[in-house]
C-alpha cells in the first residue's frame, strides 16, 4: 500500500473526521520566525479534525443561564476532543517514523505564548494550507461542511506525501455574524490575508479578558460564541432555515 493511502487509512481508521496534507515550505520563514528552527525544518504537515457535537454548541448562547451544558461543552468540545486528537496525530506520527521518517506531532491545543494566545504552530494553518478550510473573520478554520464546528491537530513531518489541495479563498463575503455576537468586540471583521498579522483581525487581550470575567463571575472557562454564530455551522445543525444560505455561498 502507499505511504499516502497507509497514512489517510490510519487516520481516518483512528476516527478523523477531516484529513489533508499541506505543503508548508512556502511559508518556512514565517513559521520559523514565530515558531523556530525545528517546527521550520518540516515540509509537510499532515492535518487532523473532528466534528463537534451540534446539539452542545447550539446551547452556547445559554451559557450563563445553564452552566451545566457549559460545562459539558468544556469537556466533550474541548477536553475530549483534544484527546482523541492527540491520541490520532500520535498514531499517525508513529506510523510515519516506523517507516523512517521524522515527524513532531502537534497537539490539538496547547498554549506556549499565553500573552498572543499562539500554539507551538498554527493546527488551523495546516488545515487552511491543505485546503480543508478558509480563515474566517473569526480567527477559526471554516469548513465547506460544518463551518468552525471542528478542532484541529497537525503532524509535521518530511515524508513524501502528496499535498491533498490548495488554500480556500474565503466564503465569507459581508457576513459579519462572528464578529458582531462576540462578546467581547474583540474581532475587527477584516478578512483574512495571509500577508497580514492575526493582530489586525483579533485582539486577544480583550478576547482573553472577557472569559477571565466570564470565570470570576459565572465560574465557566469558555465562550465559544464566535463558534456558534458562524451561519455555515448553523445551516449543519440544522438551526438556519432551509432557504436562507449562509452569506458569501
Amino acid at each position: 500500500m502507499e505511504l499516502d493511502t497507509l497514512i489517510r487509512d490510519c487516520a481516518t481508521g483512528e476516527g478523523a473526521d477531516f484529513y489533508g496534507v499541506a505543503d508548508v515550505a512556502p511559508a518556512r520563514e514565517a513559521i520559523r520566525s514565530q515558531d523556530g528552527d525545528l517546527v521550520a525544518s518540516f515540509p509537510r504537515a499532515v492535518s487532523l479534525g473532528m466534528r463537534l457535537f451540534h446539539a452542545i454548541v447550539d446551547q452556547i448562547p445559554q451559557r450563563f443561564e445553564d452552566t451545566l451544558h457549559t460545562q459539558n461543552y468544556g469537556h466533550h468540545c474541548y477536553t475530549v476532543i483534544n484527546q482523541r486528537l492527540d491520541l490520532i496525530s500520535s498514531r499517525v506520527a508513529d506510523l510515519l517514523q516506523k517507516h523512517g521518517y521524522r515527524v513532531y506531532p502537534v497537539p490539538a491545543s496547547q498554549t506556549v505564548n499565553t500573552t498572543r494566545s499562539l500554539g507551538v504552530f498554527s493546527n488551523k494553518m495546516a488545515a487552511h494550507m491543505a485546503g480543508l478550510g478558509w480563515i474566517g473573520k473569526s480567527c477559526l478554520l471554516v469548513t465547506p461542511e460544518i463551518g468552525p464546528r471542528c478542532r484541529w491537530a497537525t503532524v509535521l513531518t518530511d515524508a513524501p506525501l502528496a499535498p491533498t489541495g490548495q488554500p480556500m479563498a474565503t466564503r465569507c463575503g459581508e457576513c459579519r455574524e462572528c464578529v458582531d455576537a462576540c462578546p467581547a468586540q474583540a474581532f475587527t471583521g477584516r478578512n483574512f490575508r495571509e500577508n497580514e498579522h492575526r493582530d489586525l483581525r483579533f485582539d486577544t487581550k480583550k478576547c482573553k479578558d472577557y472569559r477571565a470575567q466570564c470565570r470570576e463571575q459565572h465560574g465557566i472557562n469558555e465562550c465559544g460564541v464566535c463558534l456558534w454564530a458562524c451561519p455555515h455551522g448553523r445551516k449543519a445543525s440544522g438551526k438556519l432555515s432551509a432557504g436562507t444560505p449562509p452569506e458569501g455561498t
